[in-house]
């Protein structure tokens, strides 16, 4: 008995589990990139100006103040502040920072200041 040959297609998978998927194959061009909207297109979508100004939507909705601490961010590099200076008012996050503060002139300090909304005349 002869055997006979038997055409087959070899059928792998469009990616295989162990490689990484690259960012081109997995959303083709025209396709979104990711699941969030912006609130701009939310608000397209939404046609808010038909609702009733009294049902809660993306424009006009209220909530309370926080009950949570405002996070304190250093004034010089924007990382969390646990120190503030007493001198110069301004928060900063470490010892070199801390040393930077303490060199600056006065009318740059007043800046600072300004930007958090705390400008106070120093002495």
């Amino acid at each position: 008995m002869e055997a006979g040959l038997i055409n087959a297609e070899l059928v792998l998978p469009t990616h295989f589990s162990f490689k990484r998927i690259q960012i081109y194959e997995k959303y083709p061009k025209g396709q979104p990139r990711g699941r969030w909207k912006h609130l701009k297109q939310i608000l397209q979508a939404e046609n808010y100006q038909n609702f009733p100004t009294d049902e809660p939507n993306y424009v006009n909705i209220e909530s309370p103040p926080s009950m949570h601490p405002p996070l304190r961010i250093c004034d010089i590099t924007g990382f969390e502040a646990p120190y503030h200076d007493p001198r110069t008012n301004l928060r900063y996050a470490n010892t070199d920072v801390f040393k930077l503060v303490r060199s600056l002139p006065n009318e740059h300090v007043q800046r600072y200041l300004a930007l958090r909304n705390a400008a106070v005349t120093l002495k």
